[in-house]
């Protein structure tokens, strides 16, 4: 709700010449309308729903402070206005007494609206003790000087008030949107075993549900504890609500959510997450107990080679699998959607690490098959050139035959006999000098 601005006023030195008629029928219009001014401001000051909520609220801190401050000033205010309602009025008679007024009514009017005129008891100014005797009983003012006074004291009580009202106005209706998604929340959060004391998000929403009261309850009673006025501006009100605390809580509350997403998440596909875990481990399993019957084959065919141990199946992961699989059965999401994350990682990694084990292991075959293959297509490719009857090539062709296909079978020495066996090939098939080039 919105209130008028500032009083007018207006500037003149005490010591003025006397008015005449014009003069003063021109300043009493003007007064007439700061009049209607000043009522109109006080009416809406009085009428604003930010007072109406400090006089009847249990205020706390500043707040408290300030607004005892702006009660009296907008008690000050009043007497002011009835003591400026009252001079006006006496202006108005001296002025009514005749159409042309006469030197008297002229003085009359120049002291009533320039002069010190205006008297407001001690009641109503407040005491005001001097340094070298009691508090008067009276003070004395101006027109100007009356508005200037009522100008700086509506101001002030008009920013206490629209900084007020507008705290209450942002945050707690926010406040209390942000616990009802709390406690939707909390709700969830219950359903998937999410606990505080058993889950860090079930303790981060206890946290989040005591900040949300605490700072409830201290915007209601300091309201003005969370305003944060504006750089450099004067005007009433200038400023905005401090949502720092809310803004943080509602953070964390979003981070918790999402949190509780996750675990209904698992929840859904618990059960396809955990065959697919079991696959992956059984896959594992096969390539591991392949790899070590092929670790037996080459130690059994291939003589002089170091082959790798392999590794027993993965007997920690099933237990943890198994454990895995008992928190589905009781519902504990919230202990199996961090385990069941760290379980398909560490299952790939095992079969991965089983995989390259088994490359380990038969790698020595794979050389054995690489000579058997390569001697293969020499022989194949010196019988299609006509040689393959040649003396030289069936002995070394049987020779590395021999080695490779022989157990345990010696893969440096089998090499070797491969590779006579292309070097005699490449030479026999290499074009032979004709009788001009052996000239």
């Amino acid at each position: 709700m919105s209130v008028a601005g500032p009083f007018p006023g207006r500037s003149a030195g005490p010591d003025v010449p006397v008015m005449d008629r014009d003069e003063a029928d021109r300043a009493l219009a003007r007064l007439g309308a700061e009049h209607e001014a000043i009522e109109t401001s006080l009416l809406a000051l009085q009428d604003h729903a930010g007072r109406r909520l400090l006089e009847g609220a249990d205020l706390t801190g500043v707040t408290k402070e300030r607004w005892a401050s702006a009660d009296r000033a907008i008690t000050l205010l009043w007497g002011y206005f009835d003591a400026y309602t009252a001079a006006l009025g006496r202006a108005r008679t001296v002025r009514a007494r005749r159409r042309y007024p006469n030197r008297d009514d002229l003085v009359a009017l120049t002291e009533l609206l320039r002069g010190q005129g205006v008297t407001v008891a001690s009641a109503a100014t407040g005491p005001d003790p001097s340094a070298s005797g009691p508090a008067r009983l009276a003070e004395r003012f101006t027109l100007e000087e009356l508005v200037a006074r009522m100008n700086e004291l509506y101001a002030r009580s008009l920013d206490m008030v629209v900084a007020s009202d507008a705290v209450w106005s942002a945050l707690p209706a926010r406040i209390d949107l942000l616990a009802a998604e709390l406690h939707r929340t909390r709700s969830l959060a219950h359903s998937v075993g999410v606990r505080p004391g058993e889950h860090p998000a079930g303790d981060d929403l206890e946290a989040i549900t005591h900040e949300l009261t605490v700072l409830r309850t201290q915007v209601v009673s300091d309201p003005l504890a969370f305003w944060r006025p504006g750089p450099g501006s004067s005007a009433p009100g200038g400023g905005r609500p401090d949502t720092e605390r809310y803004d943080r809580a509602a953070r964390a509350l979003e981070d918790v959510r999402r949190e509780i997403e996750a675990v209904l998440a698992v929840r859904q596909d618990a059960e396809q997450r955990l065959v697919q875990l079991r696959d992956v481990l059984s896959r594992a399993d096969r390539t591991l107990a392949e790899a070590r019957t092929a670790r037996g084959e080459v130690l059994a065919k291939i003589a002089a080679s170091e082959v790798p141990a392999v590794s027993g199946p993965p007997t920690a992961l099933q237990e943890r699998l198994a454990a895995a699989s008992e928190y589905r059965r009781r519902a504990q999401w919230h202990r199996l959607s961090p385990l069941l994350e760290t379980l398909e990682r560490e299952a790939e990694e095992e079969l991965l690490r089983a995989r390259e084990s088994l490359t380990a292991v038969t790698a020595p075959l794979a050389v054995r098959a690489e000579l058997r293959g390569r001697l293969d297509a020499y022989r194949a490719k010196v019988a299609r050139h006509g040689l393959a009857e040649d003396p030289l090539l069936i002995e070394r062709y049987d020779a590395a035959r021999r080695m490779l296909w022989s157990a345990p079978c010696d893969l440096r020495v089998a090499g070797h006999a491969v590779l006579r066996y292309q070097e005699t090939a490449a030479e026999l098939l290499s074009p032979r000098p004709g009788p001009e080039d052996r000239r």
